[in-house]
């Protein structure tokens, strides 16, 4: 077995019980003479047995003797006393201070014994342990439910009831009204679920109640380390094996940790004072990792809960709360609660599922991890324990690169072409993700060649592009870019300043890792552009170029669906989108940026105040992304100094000239595309004199009228697709129309 199995040596020394199933055997046997006692004090009728036809259905005085290994005669009151008696209760004590000592030496001894455990976590007394006993017994043999319900004169009641546990372990009626108080719903053995009362909350008088013993309890008794089944759809729990923390040591982060926790844990006036730790940031995954290491080296248990998928789960929130935070106390674990962000809001129900969460983890666990993505201070909880809100940063540009060349070192067949230094520029993973991702690359290398396969950079960059948040896909538009350097047509210096985004994105590593900019810098320190120029001069198609050259994932923001008319909204959706996006590491392209920039001069009214607050956001989480991140405007005037300012790049997209119109009229159509001999792209380029997205439609159509009429492409097909793109642009066309005539 595992868990707290495995921590139970199964050993002897100096007369210590060698497992806990060793001593719970001896404890059941002082219940078999408990039970014996009571028989004895109250002895069976011996009359004709009426029932003999019944047989099964009642539990028969005979029966009982054999189960109890003792034959009970009946007598009168005088017999009650007998040597017998007297006997049984000797026997009693014996065993019991025999426990008691064997108890002690294990203890001494530093083995582990369930119900003692269990004892101290939760503080029972003598009385409340052995009602444990009493509870535990008909869940490890049967004979107990036909001698509890002989006893008990119900052949129904196979449990014991609150009288039969007073009966057999108070010895007069005065203890029997003091023991009555442990049954209490707020006493320790219900009030931390160890026993159920069956009819709790009924008109049942206490004494006629009958009590079961939880089923996560008789599995810790019995040395079963599985989690309760109540949790395994949110939690998991993880052993620590060895002491090596490997690779995560290296965060700053986990050396900090480890410090203060060895520091504090040390300190004799920290007795007693939990410590609960807030990790915040954007990297989930790379802070689990860092937890785990903690509580490996520690050699402690951690239980890892999901709190959004708690929230989910069909049994009520504050319940599953304790249960967890229980668990945590039975395997000796470190708490940690993972997604805590989805409790972090002002509602009512939040607050209130937040406080029975933090009540758990402060009753139950002397050390607990919260998981969450943005700075919370709670009130109130720094003066019951130790709290401290910590920022967990994603790994620097240096640590990113060490991080790749620690696992690419792992892989097999690895291409010479993949570069560590590059990796970590584009996809400044964490170890959990760079794992993740280059087992992925592995499958996709092993999909594109069976045979003979080898991981390449681009099976890497598909696979880290795979890492990205499915909740961005909810939020914005993925764009598979398709094009390339030599089919966007823009004036020279355009294109080479679309050429230096590139080179600054690809080479971030260098820069700010190995030349220390990264330190320098707190903001800014991703890559802002802004592209400018009317519809369809290939603002889309240049945003395409740059992911697919340099293997990132690119994503479409239309700035007009997502500006709100309701006060906060437009921030909160953009935090959303910027917050996903850390995750992904991806290009976003917010389009129609004209929905929400405008003039900032004076303020006229509050919708204009509240705009500027809009920008202002947009502005701020532009420069915390590390990431591409382009805005595209038809006008750019609109925007003013102050933004334009903090942009890196600013590159108009000109309405083309006949030059530029006729490259673009060289490039549209598919090398596939059967066109016709006497197609003049210069007389395209002068008598249609529209942007680059309106001739690719020009080119699709007439690709199509040419597939219903000869299967060629031909100018008159092209005429009548600038007639009709002219009319959905509510233009006339007088040129063209001469100039078909003349072609005709």
């Amino acid at each position: 077995m595992s868990g707290i199995a495995d921590r139970s040596p199964v050993l002897t020394v100096d007369g210590a019980f060698a497992s806990s199933w060793e001593h719970l055997a001896e404890e059941l046997r002082c219940l078999d003479l408990r039970l014996r006692m009571l028989l004895l004090t109250h002895p069976p009728n011996q009359t004709a047995d009426p029932l003999a036809a019944f047989r099964g259905l009642v539990v028969t005085d005979t029966e009982v003797s054999v189960l109890l290994g003792k034959n009970l005669t009946a007598g009168d009151s005088a017999q009650r006393n007998t040597e017998e008696e007297q006997e049984t209760a000797r026997e009693l004590d014996d065993i019991q201070n025999v426990i008691l000592g064997r108890r002690a030496a294990a203890r001494q001894a530093g083995l582990f014994l369930s119900l003692p455990r269990l004892a101290d976590l939760f503080n029972l007394t003598r009385f409340e342990e052995e009602c444990l006993i009493v509870c535990l017994a008909p869940e490890v043999d049967r004979k107990y439910e036909k001698l509890y319900a002989y006893v008990q004169n119900d052949a129904t009641r196979r449990r014991p009831g609150i009288d039969l546990v007073l009966s057999l372990l108070c010895r007069n009626e005065e203890e029997k009204l003091g023991a009555r108080a442990a049954f209490d719903s707020s006493a320790t053995l219900q009030h931390f679920k160890l026993v159920h009362s069956i009819e709790a909350g009924s008109d049942t008088p206490l004494l006629s109640r009958t009590l079961k013993l939880d089923d996560r309890i008789v599995a810790f008794l019995l040395c079963h380390a599985q989690l309760d089944v109540k949790l395994e759809r949110f939690a998991r729990l993880i052993l620590p094996h060895g002491s090596d923390a490997g690779l995560a040591a290296s965060h700053e982060l986990y050396g900090q940790t480890s410090s203060f926790l060895q520091a504090h844990f040390q300190e004799p006036q920290s007795v007693g004072r939990n410590v609960v730790l807030y990790l915040h940031g954007p990297a989930d995954g790379e802070k689990r990792l860092v937890v785990e290491a903690i509580c490996r080296n520690f050699g402690l248990p951690l239980l890892i809960a999901d709190v959004e998928a708690m929230m989910a789960g069909p049994l009520p929130f504050d319940q599953v709360a304790w249960l967890l935070g229980r668990e945590a106390a039975l395997q000796s674990a470190v708490l940690c609660l993972d997604n805590m962000e989805c409790l972090l809001s002002d509602t009512e129900k939040h607050q209130l599922q937040l406080n029975s969460l933090l009540a758990a983890a402060k009753t139950f666990s002397r050390l607990t991890f919260i998981l969450g993505r943005r700075h919370w201070q709670p009130q109130g909880v720094a003066q019951e324990c130790v709290f401290l809100s910590v920022a967990a940063p994603r790994p620097d540009l240096d640590l990113c690169r060490r991080l790749w060349e620690h696992s690419l070192a792992t892989c097999e067949h690895l291409e010479s072409d993949v570069d560590s230094a590059v990796l970590a520029g584009k996809f400044r993973f964490g170890l959990s993700q760079i794992q993740d991702a280059l087992a992925t690359a592995e499958s996709l290398a092993r999909w594109r060649s069976p045979e003979k396969w080898q991981i390449t950079a681009s099976d890497i960059a598909a696979a880290c592009r795979r890492q990205s948040s499915p909740k961005l896909s909810a939020l914005a538009h993925k764009i598979e870019p398709r094009y390339s350097w030599s089919e966007i047509v823009l004036p020279d210096e355009n294109l080479a300043q679309l050429k230096e985004m590139c080179q600054q994105a690809r080479h971030r590593h260098l820069v700010y890792g190995e030349w220390g900019f990264d330190r320098k810098l707190s903001l800014g320190k991703g890559l802002n552009a802004l592209f400018s120029g009317p519809p369809g001069t290939g603002k889309t198609m240049a945003a395409e170029v740059i992911a697919n050259e340099l293997q990132l994932d690119l994503y479409r923001i239309d700035l007009s669906q997502v500006v709100s008319k309701y006060i906060g909204e437009t921030e909160k959706n953009l935090h959303q989108i910027f917050q996903e996006a850390e995750a992904s590491h991806a290009i976003l392209f917010f389009d129609e940026a004209d929905a929400l920039f405008g003039k900032r001069s004076e303020v006229k009214d509050a919708h204009d105040r509240y705009a500027n607050i809009e920008v202002g956001y947009l502005l701020q989480k532009m420069e915390e992304y590390e990431g591409v991140a382009i805005l595209a405007t038809n006008l750019r005037q609109h925007i003013d100094d102050a933004f334009l300012r903090r942009m890196h790049f600013i590159i108009e997209f000109p309405f083309p000239d006949h030059e530029h119109r006729r490259q673009i009229w060289q490039v549209v159509f598919p090398r596939e595309a059967p066109l016709a001999e006497d197609l003049d792209f210069d007389v395209l380029a002068r008598e249609i004199k529209l942007a680059g997205g309106n001739i690719k439609n020009i080119a699709l159509a007439a690709a199509f009228y040419a597939a219903d009429d000869g299967k060629v492409i031909r100018m008159p097909h092209l005429w009548q697709a600038a007639r009709r793109e002219h009319q959905k642009l509510g233009r006339t066309w007088r040129e063209a129309e001469l100039a078909e005539v003349r072609m005709q």
